[in-house]
C-alpha cells in the first residue's frame, strides 16, 4: 500500500512567533504545532518531516526537545547549530546530523552564512524515552551508505540518482520516500521535489529517476 502526498500540500509555516526571527519559511508534511491534522500525525515513528528555508541572519533561538530523534539533511547553504550538551558545529550540504534530545536538551539553528540555508528536518519517536542525549554529524556522506537510527528501529538511505538510474527501494514493514530534488517514478507514481510517499509492507519496489535527483529514504521497522 502506498499514499503519495504532494509538496503542495504540506502546511506552510514561518509566521513571526516567540524566539523565531522574520526570513523563515517552514513547509510540514505532518501536523505540526497549530498545523492540527488528527488524520496526520505520524507514519510509523515518523512524526515530522519539515523543509526549513532560511534567509541570511535567520534562525530558532534556543529552544528544548525531549524523547525525539531529530535528524537533518541540509539542501544548500550552512546550518550553525548549537546545544545544551556542549556541541557547536556548521552543518553543510550532503551532511548528516543527529540529535538525540533523550531525556532533554536545548538547541539553537541558525543561517550565520551569507546564502540562503534549505534544510530538511525529520523527527522520529524512539522506542525508550529518557536517556542521555546524544549527538552525530556525518559530513559528506556517501551515495548509498545508510545510516542507521537503531533508537527507532529505522535506517536513512540517502539517493542521488543520475537520470535514468533505478534504485531498490527497502523491502520494510514501511518506507518513508521524500523526494529532495529532481523527478522520480516510484510504482507508477511520478514524484517532483517536495513530493513524499507512505509505504506499507514494501516488497520488490524501485525507483527509477526521471531527471538528475536526490531522495531520502526511511526503512522503518514498523508502522
Amino acid at each position: 500500500m502506498m499514499d503519495v502526498r504532494r509538496s503542495g500540500d504540506r502546511f506552510r509555516g514561518g509566521d513571526p512567533a516567540p524566539g523565531v526571527s522574520v526570513g523563515i519559511e517552514t513547509l510540514h508534511a505532518f501536523s505540526f504545532g497549530r498545523f492540527y491534522d488528527p488524520d496526520n500525525l505520524r507514519f510509523g515513528p515518523v512524526l515530522a518531516c519539515n523543509e526549513e528555508r532560511l534567509a541570511p541572519g535567520a534562525g530558532f533561538d534556543e529552544h528544548p526537545h525531549s524523547h525525539t530523534e531529530i535528524v537533518t539533511w541540509v539542501v544548500e547553504g550552512e546550518l550553525t547549530h548549537r546545544d545544551s550538551a556542549g556541541h557547536a558545529t556548521v552543518v553543510r550540504a550532503g551532511d548528516v546530523q543527529h540529535l538525540s534530545s533523550a531525556g532533554g536538551v536545548r538547541h539553537v539553528e541558525r543561517n550565520d552564512g551569507e546564502n540562503p540555508l534549505t534544510f530538511v528536518q525529520m523527527w522520529l519517536s524512539p522506542l525508550s524515552p529518557g536517556g542521555e542525549p546524544s549527538y552525530t554529524h556525518v559530513a559528506g556522506i556517501a551515495d548509498s551508505t545508510p545510516y542507521a537510527l537503531p533508537e527507532a528501529r529505522a535506517m536513512l538511505h540517502v539517493r542521488r540518482q543520475a537520470e535514468g538510474e533505478r534504485t531498490a527501494v527497502p523491502d520494510a514493514a514501511g518506507v518513508y520516500v521524500h523526494v529532495v530534488r529532481g523527478e522520480v517514478r516510484l510504482d507508477g507514481e511520478e514524484l517532483a521535489a517536495g513530493d513524499s510517499a507512505r509505504i506499507t509492507e514494501s516488497r520488490g519496489l524501485e525507483l527509477l529517476a526521471l531527471t538528475a535527483a536526490e531522495v531520502l529514504m526511511w526503512e522503518l521497522g514498523q508502522v
